[in-house]
């Protein structure tokens, strides 16, 4: 039989061992803490480049449109001094 010295004892030394496994599990915890503020900022910072690269995008989507725009007009442009320089040869040769 256990005598209350004993029981004692082996109540004291089960919490001693429940306090070292809570030490231990806020020592996890804290770890793991500062893991999800490392993750934070790397998020932040994903964030940050997600966003300027947005802008570039912007940026270069507005740039491909004028040069698309630029591009046709030019393009008329040649057709049309074609059509007139071909409508002068015509014409000459015509009133000659």
């Amino acid at each position: 039989m256990m005598t209350e010295q004993d029981f004692q004892q082996a109540v004291l030394s089960q919490l001693q061992r429940i306090e070292d496994d809570v030490d231990g599990l806020k020592q996890d915890v804290d770890g793991l803490k500062q893991d999800v503020d490392g993750l934070k900022k790397d998020v932040d910072g994903l964030k940050q480049d997600v966003d300027a690269i947005k802008q570039e995008l912007t940026l270069t989507n507005v740039r491909v449109d004028t040069y698309q725009k630029a591009s046709g007009q030019v393009v008329n442009l040649a057709f049309g001094l074609i059509v007139t320089a071909t409508a002068t040869i015509i014409a000459s040769t015509i009133l000659r």
